[in-house]
């Protein structure tokens, strides 16, 4: 995959780019795909539904409201990623287990770290347009990630 910077550089005109300072957990840091999305607050039912799917190397954009009150994805969920072909998530939430993420091959992208669990009681939705950090992220559109942060595509570029 290209850096982010170089594909805005050619592509500025029809991309956009997240104004959020994520921070990187995954042991991936460069990773991309099409987009699906959930929005859940404390709650991470649908998300786990979702990372049950095969991936097919997308990327999973979660809008957890910005909260780090508790964490949406632990190292469980991010092998389950893993195993299920997810190239990646994107939390604009936390996530625990940080060390252990750290070591399992997925993109991981958050705001930070709390040590404790979610809800389960499935409220949210999933598959809908998103919009945090100056960034519409519309579901089968493309994301690319890396170190220096967020670029979304209508379509695949490269």
């Amino acid at each position: 995959m290209r850096a982010t910077t170089d594909l805005y550089d050619d592509f500025e005109d029809t991309c956009e780019t997240c104004s959020i300072q994520f921070r990187d957990f995954g042991g991936r840091v460069r990773f991309c795909g099409t987009i699906r999305t959930v929005r859940c607050f404390h709650d991470n039912v649908l998300f786990r539904q979702l990372l049950n799917e095969p991936g097919d190397g997308g990327v999973i954009v979660v809008d957890g409201g910005g909260s780090t009150a508790v964490a949406l994805m632990g190292d469980m969920l991010a092998a389950r990623a893993r195993d299920n072909g997810w190239a990646g998530v994107i939390i604009n939430g936390a996530i625990r287990d940080s060390a252990e993420i750290a070591g399992i091959d997925v993109g991981v992208k958050a705001l930070g770290v709390n040590p404790a669990k979610s809800e389960k009681k499935g409220d949210g939705e999933t598959d809908i347009e998103l919009e945090f950090g100056g960034v519409c992220f519309r579901p089968g559109e493309w994301v690319y990630c890396d170190e220096d942060g967020v670029l979304v595509s209508p379509s695949r570029i490269e």
